[in-house]
Parts: C-alpha cells; structure tokens; sequence
C-alpha cells in the first residue's frame, strides 16, 4: 500500500483505504482468501496501535470458488491399497478412507481409541471439538491387529520421528507433512492422474457411501459434520441409481441409429 501511494499508510484517509483494498481484489490475479484478510487485519491492527480511527475498516464480502471435490473410483482406491508396499502405509490409508478421517484424526489415533470388539474406532475431540465413533472393517481390524504384533507402537497407532515440543516433551505421532507425502507417492505409483490428497479419500468414503445407500443425515454424523449443508454437497458428486444422468446422445443412437438388419 505504501509503494501504491508513495506514502506511510497512515497518511491516507478512509477513501483512499478503501479503494485500495477494492483494487486489490479486482486484480486480474486475485489473491487468497487468507492474504486478503490479513491485509485488512493488519491495517486495523496499525491504525489501532497509531490511535487512528479504524472502525471503518470492513472485510468486504469475497466470493468463495465451489469446487467439487476430486473422486476416485472404487478400483482406484483398491489399487492404491495394492499398491502400499509397506503394511504400516496400507493400513493408513485403510483407515483414512475406510473411516473417512482427516489427516489430524489419523495422526492421533492412540491404541486405546481401537475398540475391536465392538468394532469401532473412537475419534476424540476432533474438529469442533466433538467425539464420535465410527465403525471399523472386519478386514481393517485384522490388517491393525496384524501391525501392531509386527510394529509394538505403544501410545499413539501411527509413530514418526519424534519432534520436540514447546515445554521440553515430545511429538511421536505421524507427521502431517508425511502421511500426505504417503498418500500423493501411492497414488502416484498407482498410476493415478488425478490430484490426490489426504482429504480426498475423505471425499470418496462420502460418495461411495452415498452411492451404496448410506442416508445423509448418518453420513453427516458419521462426518463429524456440523451442518447437513455441508454433507449434502456430496450429492453433487455421487452418482445415485435413481438420478444418476446420462447422455442425450444415448437416446439419440438409440431411438434414431439405423438398427442392423
């Protein structure tokens, strides 16, 4: 803003201000969401400290993208958990996909979060700081129970390399920077063209679900979702047998292409 106007942001007035920020979201290159608030914080936070008036100071509303989410067929995902040289990597994604977990709720998986018996895996104090539980595949509880004989993890499922914490301890979880690496190499030597992500087999545990029956208001909980709107953008992606679509070029070749004699 200073380079802008060739003077302290300070100097300028309310008008001014403002018809910066409007061309700095007009800018062919539109910055993040994120960059964009943190430009109107940060001068509400300066003018603040200078004793200047600020409260004129507004986040202007900034349309979000609607993006659907990336899909994987089921073959897809079978071929990545084919793929998973290593048991500790296939049971990740086991998990990930077969729970629909985000990347933080696998990470903290602790050993007594597996309830094999009762065939459930307790989240604690995930997103929203909600519990909930979820149920577990009988061919995932013998792949986990089969890991942890092997790998003898003692607190948390998942171990990396320990990193020290504020206060002296140590984080031996997962690191978030390696699962996803996990996840984008598998589905790379998968042969995958898609842009896989950690949260992308959250998005297909949602949609097959959806399309092997699951109703929307159990996915929603199942989710951890705080809102059904959130949940039903999902229906945007499945494909449902009673409004699954189709092309007009099918009815075309079949109502008007000559039949062979």
């Amino acid at each position: 803003m200073a380079l802008h106007f060739q003077c302290l942001p300070t100097e300028l007035d309310a008008e001014q201000v403002k018809d910066y920020l409007y061309l700095l979201q007009q800018r062919s290159k539109t910055p993040s969401q994120t960059y964009f608030k943190h430009t109107v914080y940060g001068l509400r936070f300066l003018l603040k400290t200078e004793g200047l008036p600020y409260h004129f100071l507004h986040l202007p509303a900034i349309k979000k993208n609607k993006k659907l989410p990336v899909i994987l067929s089921k073959e897809e995902v079978w071929r990545m958990l084919m793929c998973a040289k290593l048991l500790k990597h296939r049971i990740l994604i086991g998990l990930i996909y077969g729970c629909g977990l985000r990347c933080m709720e696998v990470r903290n998986i602790r050993l007594v979060d597996l309830q094999f018996e009762r065939k459930q895996l307790h989240i604690v104090q995930s997103k929203g700081n909600k519990d909930r539980y979820l149920p577990l595949s009988e061919h995932l509880i013998r792949g986990i129970q089969k890991y942890i004989s092997s790998e003898q993890p003692q607190e948390y499922l998942f171990n990396g390399q320990p990193i020290e914490r504020a206060g002296g301890d140590f984080d031996s979880r997962y690191s978030q920077r390696g699962v996803q690496w996990i996840i984008k190499s598998i589905a790379k030597q998968a042969g995958i063209s898609k842009d896989v992500h950690t949260h992308t087999l959250r998005h297909c545990y949602a949609t097959h679900l959806l399309e092997d029956g699951i109703n929307i208001v159990t996915l929603k909980d199942l989710l951890g979702h705080q809102s059904i709107e959130t949940t039903m953008e999902y229906l945007h992606v499945c494909q449902l047998e009673n409004l699954k679509s189709f092309s007009p070029l099918d009815t075309l070749f079949a109502q008007c292409a000559p039949q062979p004699k």
